[in-house]
């Protein structure tokens, strides 16, 4: 079924991936579905948001989430004012994030690697929680929040330096805020903090371009080479299995897309209708861990 945006009231738009899906299996009905199409075959493997959400990193759009206003790349480049925001809210949120343990779609996965079923995982998400759970062939489709890149000469810092020497152009600057349970994150490794007027930024030492995280921002494009890594690894898959992501935009989309056109056949696992239902050989409605870690032991036994 695709993806339906229905207007209620004042016009606001209604979001049908927030709903269960009527027409999908429930994880009972869906898993001897599942096995029936992955088994004995080369598994490339989409995640989203939803298998991180328990781990405690907060979603965009799944069921729950907050409405939030990210910070567009536009917006970054546009005005030092905006960097400085950006970067206050960030140097107290990336924490959060780096702390971040794996959950249980995560080790699922990572064990379906190491025994061979999973060829390799394509995330849209940024908090390395794959590779922390030991998965290796990993395509950070949206960057990383560990590394911090110049838009001017490409260079990259890891995230804990550029930590060091914020801190030191800032002493003090947190001071007096909320304790660490009391913020609010994002996915994005973004935190609630409001008076960002007086930060400080930091420059490239090399070349004294403007530093952005090294992940995609909203209204920027996903690397070219990066999406070169994730064609070649749906190519030469016998199947997608898509865990955790409503599909709403095309970065991910994609790949869906790409395996319905070479035959490849699609397994959506997700709580709510996806923009890639139309095109899924199976799709399961249920809570991602727990079916991902049933299906890792059926799939392996």
């Amino acid at each position: 079924m695709p993806l339906r945006v229905l207007r209620a009231g004042y016009g606001a738009p209604v979001d049908q991936s927030l709903f269960p899906d009527p027409h999908a299996l429930n994880a009972q009905d869906g898993l001897p579905r599942v096995l029936e199409v992955l088994r004995g075959k080369r598994i490339a493997v989409l995640t989203g948001a939803g298998v991180s959400t328990p781990s405690g990193i907060p979603d965009y759009r799944g069921p729950g989430a907050k409405p939030r206003s990210p910070m567009t790349y536009q917006e970054f480049m546009g005005s030092v004012a905006s960097r400085r925001h950006y970067w206050a809210r960030n140097q107290y949120g990336w924490h959060f994030v780096a702390r971040a343990q794996p959950s249980a779609a995560h080790e699922a996965l990572a064990r379906l690697e190491t025994a061979g079923p999973v060829d390799g995982i394509i995330t849209q998400n940024i908090d390395r929680l794959h590779q922390k759970a030991g998965s290796v062939a990993v395509v950070d489709l949206h960057g990383t929040y560990a590394w911090v890149l110049c838009t001017s000469c490409s260079s990259r810092f890891p995230r804990e330096q550029v930590s060091r020497y914020l801190d030191e152009l800032n002493p003090g600057f947190y001071d007096g805020m909320a304790s660490a349970d009391d913020i609010e994150y994002a996915p994005d490794a973004d935190a609630t903090v409001e008076h960002t007027g007086g930060f400080r930024v930091w420059d490239c030492p090399v070349c004294q371009g403007v530093l952005k995280p090294d992940v995609v921002f909203f209204g920027e494009n996903a690397p070219s080479h990066r999406v070169a890594l994730a064609r070649r690894m749906v190519a030469r898959s016998e199947a997608l299995l898509v865990a955790g992501s409503s599909l709403t935009v095309n970065s991910g989309r994609r790949f869906v897309r790409q395996a319905h056109r070479e035959g490849i056949p699609v397994v959506i696992v997700n709580h709510g209708v996806t923009g890639g239902d139309s095109m899924a050989t199976v799709k399961v409605d249920a809570p991602v861990g727990e079916f991902l870690a049933d299906l890792g032991e059926h799939l392996t036994a």
